[in-house]
């Protein structure tokens, strides 16, 4: 029989991966399974998934069991991450849908967050030793990440180096445990789990940074443009803006800093960053990002999967939504 294309494979096993999620979040209660339910039915683009299945690529062939086990940890460790957050942000909407915490309430949402978590410990149990430390001090990071973006910035502190760090705890951490553990149950040798932890690390810096453009040029993005600019959450053009300390920029920033609940006002500091050669400024960071992912693809085998991590490099530059 003839073997799937590299894209069918990847397809195959996103498939069957979404039963196998669902049946993850089932509790002893139907109360708790449908809380723990109510992110996973919302979606999701699934990048951590798909990042298990194209890393075990560069493999010989892989146990398909472990390998829809090693990314139902790491899909089950993000949505937990997600109900946690959005309890700390106040959030209303989680992938178009009413939050957790606001449907359930905050308690509630938290323990899901716990018991989503617990699943995909138990599930990682069964993968071995190695996968356990992984995960334990990826989960570590997601949470000193989250300490850190709450406390802030230290006194004197570099506030872009700070933010940076946040990102790559809370998001890179996450994306690079990924790509390791598809390269781990594929049995790679430690140089290539190591190539494929850092790119993770670095594109899932893209990936958050690629966020702030949208939310700043976007008009077609799932989210209203500015979103994050009328909630005062950092962003990388506004950092940047910041550590110019350009005296022409002090009528912008403060504008930034002011009332943006008015859609007008806040359409005319959108109007006005778009405008600005920050933005051009901010890109090219997150491009030098991409390019050092795509250096550490450097030691991997050409081919299909090498191919399609490198598409995954330039569409999270170039994406508009």
């Amino acid at each position: 029989m003839t073997r799937p294309s590299f894209d069918d494979r990847i397809q195959q096993r996103l498939e069957a991966f979404e039963p196998l999620l669902a049946a993850a979040a089932v509790a002893r209660t139907d109360e708790v399974t449908e809380a723990a339910s109510h992110v996973i039915r919302a979606g999701g683009k699934r990048f951590r998934p798909m990042l298990v299945f194209v890393a075990s690529e560069f493999g010989q062939g892989v146990d398909e069991r472990a390998l829809q086990e090693a990314a139902m940890v790491m899909e089950l460790t993000h949505v937990a991450s997600l109900y946690h957050d959005d309890v700390m942000d106040e959030a209303d909407v989680r992938r178009g849908a009413p939050s957790a915490n606001r449907f359930y309430g905050n308690s509630v949402a938290i323990l899901v967050g716990d018991f989503l978590f617990a699943q995909a410990s138990d599930i990682v149990a069964g993968l071995g030793v190695d996968y356990v430390r992984l995960q334990a001090r990826t989960f570590a990071r997601l949470v000193q990440g989250q300490i850190a973006e709450t406390v802030g910035p230290a006194d004197g502190a570099d506030a872009l180096d700070h933010y940076l760090q946040v990102i790559a705890d809370k998001t890179g951490s996450l994306i690079a445990a990924s790509a390791s553990f598809g390269a781990m149950v594929a049995g790679l040798p430690q140089d290539m789990v190591q190539a494929l932890d850092r790119f993770g690390e670095e594109i899932g810096v893209v990936f958050q940074l690629s966020d702030d453009l949208i939310d700043i040029r976007s008009d077609v993005t799932g989210k209203t443009p500015g979103t994050d600019l009328r909630e005062g959450v950092p962003t990388l053009p506004v950092l940047m803006l910041r550590a110019k300390a350009d005296p022409a920029d002090a009528a912008l920033l403060a504008q930034i800093d002011g009332d943006l609940s008015d859609d007008e006002r806040l359409a005319k500091v959108l109007a006005a960053l778009r405008a600005h050669p920050i933005m051009d400024e901010a890109e090219a960071v997150v491009r030098a990002h991409a390019d050092r992912a795509r250096q550490w693809l450097a030691v991997l085998p050409d081919g299909d999967a090498k191919d399609a991590l490198l598409r995954v490099c330039e569409e999270l530059v170039t994406r508009s939504a």
